[in-house]
This record gives structure tokens, C-alpha cells and sequence, in this order.
């Protein structure tokens, strides 16, 4: 394997596109950019941009007005507005946006070794980085990186699930009561609380299950640096937001996370397998529309088998399609109880940094969940197990004081 001080040369000229970074020859911007990530928004400049000849498209695709021209005509994008949903990306045909990366930090952390490493695992990891590479073999893989170890985010699906079944089953009890769902998109959710403000009483104020699984490593290992690894953008402003920035460090997305695969010569599908699943079904298919919807709906039918309101799950991804599922909602053209949003089409799968076609990513969500020993986090001995070490006895319990699990909107 090679030394870190190479694996970090490497990583700068790939990120640079250039062959002489030693002599000083790069981009100021890109090169503060690389080595301090938290000082600038989810999505970057890859080129100077002052004149546009698309009229602004990158400005017109955004819904969150990130993107400011200061005086000097040059174009800035507000660290504090941006969600790194992406749509700016696509829509620059001259392709001169990109993703902010943490690959450095996250290097930087892992050759220190004074503190434990954690990759949390999006649960759409499976396939992306080969056919061929089970959980076992990337979790070998992020060992080998010098990681402790990987953790399944989708556990954390398991316990977020049973947290909005158990409120969809408190709090909805006449057919007009609805909620708006999912926790783990941070677009949807940024959207509604940006745009649509006046429906935030229907969001149960969850965290999602990357920042979940971050609290509760930290709860267990305090001193432990928490990486999230997955296919969104929009998951490095998550990190970031003031009332839970406490759970995860750095972000990478899977492409960041292949790059630095290559760059150490290390080959996840000629490992060996260090296999630790206990995840349930219901939380390997969060990462693909209508998952969240379909663990909740199983879940709520297993704590309350004779409930006579059962979830009517409505849901939609992409941007435009969110914004017309909630304009439909407050016409009152749609009669659902269970909303949910996805920022990207097809849901994580389709994220902005998957390696793979997402229609294959959804299979592989789809077998994976399948392949699962439980069906639903009732089901799962691992998460009672997880529960009982955070020291929820019972259902109140969880619910009313779940500091760990809930954030104030």
C-alpha cells in the first residue's frame, strides 16, 4: 500500500487535474476548497464563472436562491442557503459547478490515528463500488483504509422507522391527519422548512438515520470521528446545520470514496468478507421512493394490528415533483396520511454522486432488503439491543425522551 504522504499527493492532482502540485502550480480557490471543505457551500466552483451564456440557469434551477452576483458581476453561491441538492449542477451546461469534498480531512483523521475512525454506510452502498463487493468486503475495505470500522446506516432506518410508526400511530387518529415524511432527505425536508413553512407542524421532528447513527457512535465511542459515506451532496450541509452538527465530521460521497479506493491501490472485491449485518428489511430499502413509506405502513401494522386508519402513503422524488405532491396536499386534491419526499428521482439510488445506473441501484436495494433476516426493526434484536444500551426501556420512553433521536425545526 502506499504511504499516506503519496496517497495524499495523488488525491491533490486528481482533484486539481494537475501533475505538479509540489511546485505550488494549482488553483488557490480549488486548493482551500480541498484542505478546508467546511469553509465553503456543498457545491463549488470548478471554473471561474462571470458571464453566463445560459442567463443564469444555475440561478434559475435553485429554489433556495443560493446563488448571489456580487458587484463585481461575479457569481458566489451562500454557504448558509445551499443544500447541495444538485439541480445546479445538472443545469450548468458548461459544466462549471461541482461537489465540495472532504477527502482530505477525512485522510487526515484516519492517518492521525489518535482517535477512531467510523464510515457510516448509506443503505445504498450496495453495488456501487462492484457487483462483486458484499458488505463484508467494503467493510474490509474501509479497514484497510485505516478505518475502526463500517456501520450500516440502515440500522439507524431500523430505529427512525419504528420512532415515526410509533407517532404515526400516537398522533393520527381522524382521516383529515397527515404526516410529511421522510427524515433522511435533506432536501425535502429543507424545502418544507424554506418554502412551505406552514406545514412544518406535520413533520415529526426527527433526525434522519446519518445523523442518528453519528450521535449514537459518539454517545458509545465519545472520542470517535464519524464519516458519512453516500451518494448526496446535500448530506455535507445536513452535517453542518447548527442544532446537529454535533453527530458527523466529514461527508463523502461514493465517487469521493472510489477515488481514494483507487488512489491507495486497495481492491474491495479481492477482500475477504467481515461481515456484521443487522439491519432489517424495512431499513435497507430507505434508500430507494417508496421505501420509507413501506417500512413505516409494515411497521405500523405490526404495533397495531386492528387500527382501523391504516397508512395511505403518497410519494414523489425530484424536486418538481415534491413541490406538486405539496401543492396538491394544500388543495386538497389528495386524500394521504403519509407524504414523502425525495430530493432526487428514484430516491438515494438516483443520488447525484452514485457511482452506478440507479435503476441497477434500486435491484440492489431491492435484493438486499429482500436478503434481509428481519423484516421490520420490531423484528430486529439488534435494535431492541441498541435501545436498551441507550437506555430506553419502553415505548415512552423512547418517544418522550429520545433527545438523541429528535431535533428542534
Amino acid at each position: 500500500m502506499k504511504t499516506f504522504h503519496q496517497l495524499y499527493l495523488d488525491i491533490l492532482k486528481q482533484e486539481t487535474g494537475r501533475g505538479r502540485v509540489m511546485e505550488g502550480e494549482y488553483d488557490p480557490y480549488h486548493m482551500d476548497c480541498l484542505l478546508h471543505p467546511e469553509r465553503h457551500a456543498p457545491v463549488v466552483f470548478a471554473e471561474e464563472c462571470e458571464q453566463c451564456a445560459y442567463e443564469q440557469a444555475c440561478q434559475n434551477s435553485c429554489i433556495f436562491d443560493a446563488f448571489e452576483q456580487g458587484e463585481d458581476g461575479k457569481i458566489r453561491i451562500n454557504k448558509e442557503k445551499c443544500t447541495g441538492c444538485g439541480a445546479c449542477v445538472d443545469a450548468c451546461r458548461l459544466e462549471k459547478l461541482a461537489a465540495n469534498k472532504d477527502v482530505v480531512p477525512v485522510l487526515r483523521a484516519v492517518r492521525d490515528g489518535k482517535r477512531e475512525v467510523y464510515a457510516l454506510a448509506a443503505p445504498a452502498f450496495l453495488g456501487q463500488f462492484g457487483e462483486e463487493v458484499t458488505t463484508g468486503k467494503l467493510r474490509a475495505a474501509f479497514k484497510a483504509m485505516g478505518f475502526q470500522g463500517m456501520i450500516e446506516v440502515a440500522v439507524f432506518a431500523d430505529i427512525l422507522t419504528l420512532k415515526e410508526a410509533l407517532e404515526f400511530d400516537a398522533n393520527i387518529k381522524e382521516e383529515q391527519d397527515y404526516q410529511l415524511t421522510s427524515c433522511c432527505c435533506p432536501v425535502w425536508i429543507a424545502m418544507i422548512r424554506k418554502v412551505y413553512q406552514e406545514l412544518m407542524p406535520h413533520v415529526p421532528g426527527a433526525v434522519s438515520p446519518m445523523i442518528a447513527a453519528g450521535r449514537v457512535v459518539k454517545r458509545l465511542h465519545p472520542e470517535a470521528v464519524t464519516v458519512f459515506v453516500g451518494p448526496c451532496m446535500a448530506k455535507k450541509q445536513e452535517a453542518k446545520e447548527p442544532d446537529i452538527a454535533d453527530a458527523v465530521d466529514y461527508v463523502l460521497t461514493f465517487q469521493e470514496v472510489q477515488d481514494m479506493f483507487e488512489a491507495a491501490e486497495i481492491h474491495p472485491e479481492l477482500l475477504g468478507e467481515d461481515d456484521k449485518e443487522h439491519s432489517s428489511r424495512a431499513g435497507r430499502i430507505y434508500a430507494r421512493t417508496g421505501g420509507v413509506s413501506e417500512a413505516v405502513k409494515a411497521t405500523v401494522k405490526q404495533l397495531n394490528p386492528d387500527r382501523k386508519i391504516e397508512v395511505r402513503a403518497e410519494q414523489a422524488d425530484g424536486i418538481p415533483a415534491c413541490r406538486a405532491m405539496i401543492e396538491r396536499l394544500k388543495q386538497g386534491e389528495i386524500k394521504a396520511n403519509f407524504y414523502e419526499g425525495m430530493g432526487c428521482n428514484g430516491g438515494c439510488v438516483g443520488g447525484p454522486k452514485i457511482i452506478i445506473n440507479k435503476d441497477q441501484g434500486k435491484q440492489n436495494v431491492d435484493r438486499y432488503g429482500e436478503a434481509a433476516e428481519y423484516q421490520t426493526p420490531l423484528e430486529n434484536p439488534f435494535v431492541l439491543e441498541l435501545l436498551e444500551r441507550l437506555g430506553f426501556h419502553t415505548i415512552e420512553e423512547f418517544l418522550e425522551k429520545s433527545d438523541i433521536l429528535v431535533r428542534e425545526f
